[in-house]
Order: structure tokens, then C-alpha cells, then sequence
């Protein structure tokens, strides 16, 4: 069997194989409800073999939306629709993930087709942006609002409130955003927060509202469930969050009961630039799989068969997570299956198809 095709047990959800559909951006809801859009989006990918599905990143809270268009799990009001999505992954034989999010200080703006700029907060479909330090994102944008006492107590009881929401809606598996530059990253980034209380200054500091959301989300979430966290694992600049670090919380992660780390990098410093390569950032899931212990999860510009299958037999990820790729080509695991000489199941309603 292909390594890419072995399945993997955390907690008490079994992978069919270690392909994950990493949560992509859709910008294509209305106050925040999935639609038809969503459920043949993610669909798809259970139809197409994939063992977990994720959805784009779900605010929290209306603020803490990147763009109006933003899907959300804000109000009970959403199950229902998020609910019809996972019963159809579950019915096909995947796995429904949600991913928990809030924008910080990158929210208000426009969708990315057009132009992606802020929405200054006086503007329609504008908002003022909250983050840990009033410090914007680019000298072009508003700065956002740093957040007081009460301000980090509501972010922390969203996530809580979310968490409740996704169990109703059926998810199995969360991953809370702490990557991109979004809020919980701009936490911890000694480059965007620069608060000098309790939640700001050194690491321990830094890391403190992470923590305390994962606390409050596992007071509602089932403990059998596994949870995810995606981090920036490196922001590619001296003096900022580095791989180190990333190791560093991957350990304090793992014994607060996170079970898996989603490696990604970047996103919180403007400008900054990547050498961009076919899989340029598994390096960062395989040094902090070996140096935490943790179960890791490989992203970036995996895109073949071969190269999936290697990552997971070198041991440098546990599953490997799939966005562009996935919207190239939904069934990339059936396709990889037969690239790889694995016999797997296919809809039957597809089965005619098959190599």
C-alpha cells in the first residue's frame, strides 16, 4: 500500500488515507451563510476521495470577518446549512473539519477579485478591525483598534460559542487559525504585538491568548475530537516569530491537548518575500514533528502523487494538506490512487470512469 494511502487513527476518527483538503477562502457568503456554492465546493472533495475536508476559514464573530462575504459561525442561525455540507462529506466516506478563525487587523476588506483592499470602517461594508497592538497591517491601511481586557474575553468566548455551533453542525475535527497574520497569530508575533500586560512582551506572554481559547474550547468541544491548530511556523524575517519558536509552542500545544499541527508560514509581515518551490514549507512540519512529538501536517505547492506519497513515507509529515491543487482537480485522490497502483473505492455513480 502507498504510504499515502495508509490510513491514520487520532482519537476517535480513523483517516482513510492522509489527504486533507486545506481550508481555502470562498468570499462567497451573505452574512456569513453557507450555500450551494459551499456544499458542491467541499462535496466534491468527498466525492473525489479525500480523507478530510476543511472548510474556509469560519469567523467568529462578524468583526472578525476578512471581507462581508466571509462564511461564519457566529449565530445559530448557520447550522443549519453547515450541517447539510457535513452530513454529504460524512455520507461519501470523508471526514468534516471546520476551521475557527478571526481576521484581526486584516478584516474589512474587499473580496480578492476585487482588488482586496481595506475597506476603510466609515465606508459601507467597512469595519473597524481589532488586533493586540493598534498597529496596521500596511501603512496604507486604517490601524485597527487594540483590543482591552473585555475585548480579548469576547474573542475567547466566540471561539467558545463557535465551538458549539461546529459540534451541532456535525464537524468532527477543528482547526483553529492561528497562521496568515490573522488575530491569534498577531499575537503571537513579537512583530505586530507589542502590548506590555499579560498577553504581550515575552513568549509565554504571547502565546497566552492561544492558549486560553484552546482552554475554552475544549471545556464544550467532545475530548474523543481531535483538534487542530494551523501556525505560521516561520514569518521569514529577523527578529520575528521563527521555526524555533514554532517547536517551542508545538510542545505546550501537544500537552494542552492539540493533537495535530498544520505547518504553514508567512503572512504577517507585508512585503515579505518567499522562495517559492515545490514544497517549500514541509521542512517546517518535519522539524517540528521531530523536535515536538506532535502529528504534523505538510502544506505548500504539493501538487503530484509521488511527491505526497514521499512526505508521508519520509516521515517528514503525517498528512498532507492540498488547496490549489484541489481546485484543479477535486478528485486528486482517486487520481492518485491509480497514479500510485492503490485500488480505492470510487461513487458508484462514478465508477465507470475509473483507470
Amino acid at each position: 500500500m502507498p504510504h499515502l494511502f495508509s490510513p491514520l487513527k487520532i482519537k476517535n476518527i480513523e483517516l482513510k488515507n492522509r489527504i486533507v483538503v486545506s481550508p481555502m477562502c470562498e468570499y462567497s457568503s451573505v452574512d456569513g451563510f453557507a450555500n450551494d456554492w459551499h456544499l458542491v465546493h467541499l462535496g466534491s472533495f468527498a466525492t473525489g476521495g479525500a480523507a478530510l475536508i476543511i472548510t474556509e476559514a469560519a469567523a467568529v464573530s462578524p468583526e472578525g470577518r476578512i471581507t462581508d462575504n466571509d462564511l461564519g459561525i457566529y449565530k445559530d442561525e448557520h447550522i443549519a446549512r453547515l450541517k447539510q455540507i457535513t452530513d454529504f462529506i460524512h455520507a461519501h466516506g470523508s471526514i468534516a473539519g471546520i476551521q475557527l478563525a478571526h481576521a484581526g487587523r486584516k478584516a474589512s476588506h474587499q473580496q480578492p477579485w476585487l482588488g482586496g483592499k481595506q475597506i476603510p470602517s466609515d465606508q459601507e461594508h467597512g469595519w473597524v478591525a481589532v488586533a493586540p497592538s493598534s498597529i496596521a497591517f500596511t501603512d496604507a491601511e486604517e490601524a485597527p483598534i487594540a483590543l482591552d481586557k473585555a475585548g480579548i474575553a469576547k474573542v475567547i468566548a466566540d471561539f467558545k460559542a463557535a465551538t458549539v455551533r461546529a459540534i451541532a453542525a456535525g464537524f468532527k475535527v477543528i482547526e483553529l487559525h492561528g497562521a496568515h497574520g490573522y488575530l491569534i497569530n498577531q499575537f503571537l508575533s513579537p512583530a505586530s504585538n507589542k502590548r506590555t500586560d499579560e498577553y504581550g512582551g515575552a513568549f509565554d506572554n504571547r502565546v497566552r491568548l492561544l492558549i486560553e481559547i484552546i482552554e475554552a474550547v475544549q471545556e464544550v468541544w467532545p475530548k474523543e475530537n481531535p483538534l487542530f491548530v494551523r501556525l505560521s511556523t516561520t514569518e521569514w524575517t529577523e527578529g520575528a516569530w521563527t521555526a524555533d519558536d514554532s517547536v517551542t509552542l508545538a510542545k505546550l500545544l501537544k500537552d494542552h491537548g492539540v493533537d495535530l499541527i498544520d505547518c504553514s508560514t508567512g503572512g504577517n509581515i507585508a512585503g515579505v518575500k518567499i522562495a517559492l518551490k515545490p514544497g517549500y514549507q514541509v521542512e517546517f512540519a518535519e522539524k517540528i514533528r521531530k523536535e515536538s512529538g506532535i502529528l504534523t501536517g505538510a502544506v505548500g505547492l504539493i501538487t503530484k502523487p509521488h511527491q505526497a506519497d514521499e512526505i508521508i513515507q519520509e516521515g517528514e509529515a503525517d498528512v498532507v494538506f492540498l488547496a490549489r491543487e484541489m481546485l484543479r482537480d477535486p478528485h486528486f485522490a482517486l487520481r492518485a490512487a491509480h497514479e500510485l497502483g492503490h485500488e480505492t473505492a470510487w461513487p458508484v455513480q462514478y465508477e465507470r470512469a475509473k483507470w
